[in-house]
């Protein structure tokens, strides 16, 4: 009884074996000229090999449907179901382990009327360097003032499992926001809490610390956050933030900043440090960010005007300064990399690649919150070159905004409002080594419906190496305690 069991078990398997690199012949059909239209498009993408199957539906009407994936000697084939593709997942898997550094062709086959009609084939290219396991978002309605519930998650981008790393329902229904890693280290964290039990909860070595960082020499609270490379500092800016509405414009919304300033917060001692080129009354200072090496602290800095009035006067340009870890000190003069004065654009959002070699910012046509402009393009400059490299197949007619770099330097994922102009969503792409960016790619999901169905927002999309492992529960119940730590303030002469 046993025997036969087992014969049965292996050849279910083998079978399962045969059919998965097997493909029934159409012999009988007409070319339809022209490349399927899909949603997602993943039409000529390059993808990791350790991503989540690229799911997607067809945009044209059919009544059967087939898909065939081949690469490496292998053929397999997924049948539709009401016009959509869902690969299955080990078979995915198995297709990209055998095809790094090599390309998928995908056919696709539509029946119509009882014929066969067949696309254009289209290539997938699979690249052998891997994306970070884990991406860190948070989701909001994109109802400017009104908001209710929120909260930061993560996805695992080997399959599709999302799971919450921290909901504002366990702190009144505030609002969380600003969440920040040291180098994707997902033991490296920080976020902030507004409203009620507002404060800044900080993640290290397995301790979590409570903070209110308003001093009596900082405009306001820290917001904007970067955290230094050896997890001893975190860089913010301070910002008084206001906002207005349009009654007829196409970017709807304004954010601006009417003071903003830029300090660093030492984790060790608690003490928050700055210096006059980054902390002055006529000059508006934000969106820090340290480079891989700890050694250069850069930012974005604009004239003030009165806002307003005049805030498509503010454009901001991109700038550094030495930093000296060991001594905290910064150096006594700025660099400027992107200058507004001379580009007419205005810059937000400097990240560097972890290898030090490419630096990639925000640029729009005015203030310091692109997100809801619709010019708002990424850039991406080579640091070593020192030339700026083409990003056209990245960028969109709206907005893309946001962005930040898995931990090998090869991926970005950015937020943009390409599909319908009203909500965020994720973008994927890849970057090789000199700079040559891959098509962007939608952030895949089990159902090629499910963005039609999401009625919020993807926010502040950071790459992290594993899964974060925050007990909610005890953060929630620190942030409600009295107890927190005071942050003392120091200008560097």
């Amino acid at each position: 009884m046993k025997r036969s069991k087992y014969n049965w078990l292996f050849f279910f398997f083998g079978l399962s074996a045969l059919l998965s690199c097997s493909v029934p012949d159409i012999h009988q059909y007409e070319d339809a000229g022209k490349c399927p239209d899909i949603f997602p498009d993943y039409i000529n993408v390059t993808i990791p090999f350790n991503i989540a199957p690229l799911n997607f539906r067809m945009k044209e009407a059919g009544s059967r449907g087939l898909l065939y994936l081949e690469g490496n000697g292998c053929k397999i084939s997924i049948r539709s179901s009401g016009g959509k593709f869902l690969i299955p997942p080990h078979r995915w898997e198995r297709l990209l382990e055998e095809n790094k550094g090599r390309s998928i062709k995908a056919t696709v086959f539509l029946k119509e009327k009882g014929y066969w009609k067949r696309f254009n084939p289209f290539s997938v290219a699979v690249s052998s360097e891997p994306i970070d396991a884990y991406l860190v978002y948070r989701l909001i309605e994109p109802g400017y003032e009104l908001w209710n519930k929120m909260g930061i998650y993560q996805r695992n981008l080997e399959n599709f499992k999302e799971t919450a790393v921290y909901e504002n329902k366990m702190t009144n229904y505030n609002c969380v926001n600003c969440h920040s890693f040291c180098m994707q280290d997902p033991q490296k964290m920080m976020f902030h809490i507004r409203g009620q039990y507002g404060c800044t909860i900080v993640l290290k070595d397995g301790k979590a610390e409570k903070l209110n960082t308003k001093t009596d020499s900082t405009i306001s609270a820290l917001v904007y956050p970067y955290w230094h490379p050896s997890g001893k500092y975190i860089a913010f800016s301070v910002n008084k933030i206001d906002q207005a509405f349009y009654l007829n414009n196409k970017d709807r919304i304004e954010v601006f900043d009417s003071k903003s300033d830029v300090a660093v917060y030492d984790t060790e001692k608690r003490e928050i440090f700055t210096s006059p080129l980054l902390f002055s009354k006529d000059v508006l200072e934000t969106f820090p960010a340290f480079a891989p090496d700890g050694k250069t602290l850069y930012f974005c800095s604009s004239r003030s005007f009165p806002v307003p009035e005049k805030s498509d006067s503010v454009k901001y340009s991109l700038c550094s300064i030495p930093f000296y870890p060991d001594t905290r000190k910064f150096g006594e003069c700025t660099d400027t990399i992107f200058n507004s004065g001379i580009s007419g654009k205005s810059a937000a959002f400097p990240r560097i690649s972890p290898d030090g070699r490419f630096l990639l910012f925000t640029v729009s046509g005015y203030g310091s919150f692109p997100i809801w402009h619709k010019d708002a393009d990424l850039c991406l400059y080579d640091l070593i070159a020192e030339k700026y490299i083409d990003l056209s197949n990245i960028n969109s007619p709206d907005v893309d905004s946001y962005h930040s770099w898995s931990s090998n330097s090869r991926w970005i994922v950015f937020s943009s409002r390409r599909i319908d102009g009203l909500y965020t969503r994720l973008f994927i792409a890849y970057i090789g080594k000199d700079g040559k960016p891959g098509k962007a790619f939608l952030l895949p999901q089990r159902d090629p419906d499910f963005y039609g169905d999401l009625l919020k927002s993807y926010n502040i999309p950071e790459f992290v190496k594993d899964k974060v492992r925050l007990d909610p529960y005890r953060i929630s119940h620190q942030a409600k305690s009295t107890n927190e730590f005071s942050l003392t303030f120091k200008r560097q002469e």
